[in-house]
């Protein structure tokens, strides 16, 4: 009689488990952003001594996409990811002097498109939206004031220090940093779990592996990679519990778990900084290696398994892709620049043409459109960022000023190594003109494009210091 009962309770639970599924049929999305992973740092794009079984076992389980791109920095990395937009064309709540935009709050994040929906949401991890500095930063710009329901956070990078602030309010100062990977994990299983019966987005960027890199005891000197390797091994193990905790709970077939990097590896941080190979160059820079960066999808039943694209796809896609696939409105007032790939996603076409622009913060620096990539020449030395500390971020070899256009086959070339504009004189005349467009519709250098959204449309103030721990 008691194994009856068990196993009518059994029954029950299950049922119900299945209930709630059904109940939410609109499918949960995640996104797991690191930070500073190169192209080359994990097994399945390559990597030769930094293991990653959990997020190799995700790629043989979806999609893999290795033509995709992010931004060259951080902050503009994280606009782009939360609007859909190029960050050049963001309103911005500064001068726009500053390459880590405070994003103003007439943006329209990922979560505000998928809140009337009913959508959950939640941030964890590095915001860096509201100011770059962890002690000098706009509250009034953090998650829970752009359509984020929870959030658990640090305002911008780990250079120095780093402090956590839970929604609004402030919880620990010089948070230990080898603790985050985990916290951070911690956090988003404890939102999973509060939120499994009704439709979520969860946006977890991980502090690591931008420098100081710190690593759990756990995983300290286990890596062949050195430090830069324990780091991500941890971050790949903590992937996998996330992956793990959706199959428990039977969330695993309505959940979109989306896993890519906010730029490339930071080549001025040597053996602490990762690895782009075959592409040229780093972060800061328009080549190769500061923008594409690995990216996969997984999403069992709607996401085909064993599945590589080499389609041109981009941060700014997954707003547009993330509404279609859940049935949300984009707003019709502005220009989104990202394009719906859902079909890509789910295998139905494999077809893609489209540009793709390289921005240096505001300096229009090259276009991509199928195998061709094409420099534009470099103009004078400005007081811009880009000029006075970007190229020490470079090999001295990616430094060196274009006195003309330059173009790549990459799909031949793919470290960009040989100049053919002078072979394709109609290649370069036709990606000319976009890259004239984009001057004119998005911007360039100090001017703004004519469909740019404003700067400084929102009262704008900086508090000295945070709010004292209670």
């Amino acid at each position: 009689m008691i194994k009856k009962l068990v196993l009518y309770s059994v029954l029950i639970l299950s049922l119900g488990s299945c209930t709630a599924q059904k109940e939410s049929s609109k499918p949960n999305f995640i996104i797991i952003f690191t930070d500073d992973q190169g192209y080359q740092d994990l097994g399945c794009f390559g990597s030769p001594n930094i293991k990653t079984p959990n997020i190799d076992k995700m790629a043989s389980e979806g999609m893999k996409f290795t033509n995709f791109y992010a931004q060259t920095v951080c902050g503009p990395s994280r606009a782009a990811l939360m609007t859909g937009s190029y960050p050049m064309r963001n309103a911005r709540n500064d001068n726009g002097d500053n390459p880590h935009p405070k994003l103003a709050l007439s943006e329209v994040t990922i979560a505000e498109v998928l809140k009337p929906l009913g959508y959950k949401t939640a941030m964890i991890g590095k915001w860096d939206l509201a100011g770059h500095n962890p002690e000098k930063f706009n509250p009034d710009l953090l998650p829970m004031h752009q359509g984020f329901d929870e959030s658990f956070l640090t305002p911008g990078s780990n250079d120095a220090r780093v402090h956590l602030i839970r929604n609004n309010k402030l919880v620990e100062k010089n948070a230990d940093m080898s603790t985050l990977t985990k916290r951070y994990t911690n956090e988003a299983i404890s939102f999973i779990d509060k939120n499994k019966k009704q439709p979520f987005f969860l946006y977890l960027a991980h502090t690591m592996p931008h420098t100081k890199l710190a690593v759990s005891d756990e995983f300290k000197g286990t890596s062949e990679g050195g430090l830069y390797g324990d780091v991500i091994e941890e971050i790949d193990y903590n992937v996998g519990r996330i992956l793990n905790h959706l199959k428990q709970t039977g969330l695993d077939e309505n959940t979109y778990v989306i896993y890519t990097s906010d730029n490339g590896p930071w080549w001025i941080k040597k053996e602490h900084g990762g690895h782009a190979e075959p592409l040229r160059g780093a972060k800061t820079s328009a080549w190769e290696g500061g923008f594409r960066v690995p990216a996969i999808v997984r999403a069992p039943g709607k996401v085909p398994a064993g599945k590589t694209s080499e389609n041109i796809v981009a941060t700014i896609d997954l707003l547009p892709t993330i509404a279609k696939i859940a049935g949300a409105t984009l707003p019709k007032d502005r220009v989104i620049d990202g394009v719906d790939v859902s079909e890509i996603i789910h295998a139905i076409s494999t077809e893609l043409d489209r540009p793709f622009f390289y921005y240096q913060h505001h300096i229009l620096r090259a276009v991509r459109k199928g195998k061709w990539k094409l420099h534009l020449p470099h103009q004078p030395k400005t007081n811009s960022i880009v000029h006075r500390k970007w190229p020490i971020h470079s090999a001295p070899k990616d430094r060196e000023l274009f006195t003309k256009p330059m173009l790549y086959n990459l799909e031949t070339d793919i470290a960009e190594t040989t100049n053919v504009a002078e072979e394709n004189p109609e290649v370069v005349k036709e990606l000319l003109q976009l890259l004239d467009w984009a001057k004119q519709d998005i911007g360039d250098i100090n001017k703004r494009g004519t469909n740019a959204r404003p700067v400084g449309n929102e009262p704008y103030h900086t508090p000295n210091n945070l709010i004292p721990l209670n």
